[in-house]
């Protein structure tokens, strides 16, 4: 059966309906039925005008992306849509819902859009790295304007039905009927025989529009420069101006082609997929439902509980954050405030959404406060003892059924859950700093977390913004774990020969926006100095910065200066001369790193350790893993994450360079994981166990 039908109106309106749940995405089958019916349509002396329609709550999302690489069936999506736009009947997008991607582009080809208030548009294969490739690079400025069409495009982002009718994109927005809407409108155009001209004319692209694309493309350039699509986007569109629709659509598809084969975009189209597999817990089905979540509490309200707190308003869930002083609640109240404020001054915020985030957060001293919370998310300080006392009042105190999370960063969980009666409640609620911003979550599943549980935590993860991540319990989780072995390679790097200011420059040159040492820095040399204490590990630089009161920026000096309080450090000679007697120390002759050595021997043991939890279960897939450092940790999305990155650069040659290191160092733990070595001798990729 067709995914396409075609049925006539009395009025002789042929309403042609795409049916390709989930998402009505434009395959093949969808392609070749929707050119079928528009030419039986146009044919056909009993019809006037035509309506595109679809089934369900979305009009169309998009191309079908599992088909991008591949020899393309025809008739091609560009084909389909030059007959739309060509067509000697006039054609109506009736869009119920969303229109992205490849669906907005077939609604640019009609000659008129009808959308509902609820709808939104959107062309996002920026996001993928690639850009439209149907036309929406010439038919949107030719719609909409240059700068805006640009913007538009360069961001990714959709448009709501408001902003659709306000720039011209929608012809009408209708909160009736939509397809008695969209045949009269059709009517309308048969009526006045103007359509035609409706997707090739030049419309809003004058001289003022051309010059505020000309700055906005450049301005996307340069914010953007390891992008390719960003420069195929701005070279498609001004094509387009330059040299009219027929040679702009060559170019555009030209580019979107290259672009598809691009290591770029299979690294980010990686992401894309691997950012909605992630919310699929393995051995949990779709029986296991959420527990309601009406109200929320949390423990803490210094800069960390602060910002999980303003979380749950922006959602607008009520939530009590506690402390046990009123001086402490009132400076953590004062800091939300303030945050808001600062939003607002920014314009990222209006006035009014403040007040209504204000209005769900209350204050409350005692652990009491507590008891009628659905969720409490505990931020104390990272401490055990602190965390078992928390939790042990927690159980005498909420009510049953509450879920009690942790915001733990690498303790254990599973004691955590052992010091309460009802372990089955017990999660692990990893946010990262700032909480009110960063969107990554770690949900740590307990040996004993309930099933219930888990999936509440992931529909609360979405209803607060955050992308979630599901990983098992260990020492740092997934990654904090990975992140422990950089910064021993980095201690390791720094004692072989080379300086922090070169390890950062490759770390930024490799895509990073900051290097392992200037965060250190930043976030405060003092926090890690405290956690090897407790664990035993040594950190020789890190540890004798430390033990002279160098913590970082807070101190003005840490493996940079910081005059005067600056923001951005500089080479500290104290702290070369401290790295050079350390290695001299151990007998170890320094000698100069290239940028490739150094990122060698930084992400080469990432890779390695991403293995072993993947052995050991504490990922279930190796693209959880670049979805938490892509998301949690700046790991340059253009590369795809760590484990993704390393397919391309070869297995093997990773294999035998953490043997070499191995050897070199003595340390055994850079000896290839088992799961890393089997791949490397051609047991498969990473990307195929997680098929598996």
């Amino acid at each position: 059966m067709s995914p396409v039908r075609s049925d006539i109106t009395e009025a002789g309106v042929a309403i042609l309906t795409i049916a390709n749940p989930p998402v009505n995405a434009l395959g093949a089958a969808v392609r070749g039925g929707l050119l079928e019916q528009l030419t039986q349509a146009q044919a056909n002396p009993a019809v006037t005008a035509i309506v595109i329609a679809a089934e369900g709550k979305v009009f169309v999302a998009g191309a079908d992306i599992s088909e991008f690489g591949k020899p393309i069936t025809p008739p091609s999506l560009p084909d389909v849509l030059t007959a739309i736009e060509r067509s000697p009947k006039p054609v109506v997008a009736a869009i119920n819902g969303m229109a992205l991607g490849g669906g907005l582009e077939l609604a640019l080809a009609c000659h008129a859009r009808i959308v509902p208030p609820g709808a939104k548009l959107g062309l996002p294969e920026i996001k993928l790295g690639i850009i439209p490739g149907a036309g929406g690079t010439q038919r949107l400025p030719r719609l909409i304007g240059a700068a805006p069409a640009f913007a538009m495009m360069a961001s990714g982002e959709p448009v709501t039905a408001d902003k659709a009718l306000a720039n011209g994109l929608a012809d009408e927005v209708v909160d009736s009927d939509l397809l008695a809407a969209a045949s009269a409108h059709a009517l309308r155009l048969a009526e006045a025989g103007a359509w035609r001209l409706s997707g090739t004319a030049e419309g809003k692209v004058d001289e003022a529009d051309r010059a505020a694309f000309e700055i906005a493309a450049a301005d996307a350039i340069k914010k953007a420069p390891r992008m390719p699509n960003v420069k195929a986007l701005a070279l498609s569109v001004r094509t387009g101006l330059d040299k009219g629709l027929t040679e702009g659509l060559a170019t555009e598809r030209a580019a979107f082609l290259n672009l598809v084969k691009d290591p770029t975009s299979k690294a980010l189209r990686h992401l894309f997929f691997a950012e909605r597999e992630a919310a699929r817990v393995p051995g949990i089905g779709k029986e296991v439902k959420a527990r309601p979540v009406g109200k929320a509490a949390v423990i803490g309200a210094g800069t960390m509980g602060g910002g999980i707190a303003m979380c749950f308003a922006q959602a607008g869930i009520p939530v009590t954050i506690i402390e046990v002083k009123e001086e402490a609640l009132a400076a953590g109240l004062a800091r939300i405030r303030a945050n808001y404020e600062t939003s607002v001054k920014r314009g990222s915020l209006s006035q009014a959404a403040m007040d209504r985030h204000l209005g769900f957060v209350t204050g409350a001293v005692g652990m009491e406060a507590a008891a009628d919370a659905d969720i409490i998310v505990e931020a104390a300080f990272e401490d055990m003892g602190v965390k078992a006392e928390i939790f042990g009042a927690l159980d005498r105190i909420a009510k049953p059924g509450a879920i009690l999370a942790t915001n733990t960063s690498y303790l254990d969980v599973n004691a955590i859950a052992d010091t309460t009666s009802r372990p089955q409640d017990v999660v692990g609620l990893h946010f990262f700093s700032p909480a009110n911003v960063m969107r990554l979550l770690e949900i740590v599943r307990g040996a004993k977390t309930a099933p219930d549980v888990l999936v509440t935590s992931l529909d609360l993860a979405r209803k607060i913004g955050k992308l979630p991540v599901v990983v098992g319990v260990c020492y740092g989780f997934v990654g904090n774990r990975i992140l422990a072995k950089r910064s021993q390679a980095a201690e390791r790097i720094l004692l072989a020969g080379a300086l922090p200011h070169e390890v950062d420059a490759a770390v930024t040159d490799f895509g990073f926006r900051m290097g392992p040492f200037a965060m250190l820095d930043l976030a405060g040399l003092d926090i890690g100095w405290r956690s090897r204490k407790v664990t035993g590990v040594k950190a020789p630089v890190g540890d004798g910065l430390c033990e002279q009161g160098y913590f970082g920026q807070k101190t003005g000096r840490g493996f940079y200066r910081y005059p005067d309080g600056a923001r951005k450090g500089e080479r500290d000679p104290d702290t070369e001369a401290l790295i050079t007697r350390l290695s001299e120390e151990r007998g170890i002759v320094r000698r100069s790193f290239s940028n490739e050595e150094i990122i060698a021997r930084l992400m080469y043991p990432m890779v390695n350790e991403g293995a072993k939890i993947l052995e050991e279960g504490i990922a279930a897939r190796s693209s959880d893993i670049d979805v938490v450092w892509v998301n949690g940790y700046n790991w340059p999305n253009f590369t795809g994450g760590p484990m993704h990155w390393a397919e391309g650069v070869g297995l093997s040659r990773i294999v035998e360079a953490l043997e070499t290191f191995a050897a070199e160092t003595g340390d055994e733990s850079l000896q290839p994981a088992p799961l890393l070595r089997r791949l490397a001798e051609g047991s498969g990729s990473f990307a195929d166990k997680d098929a598996a």
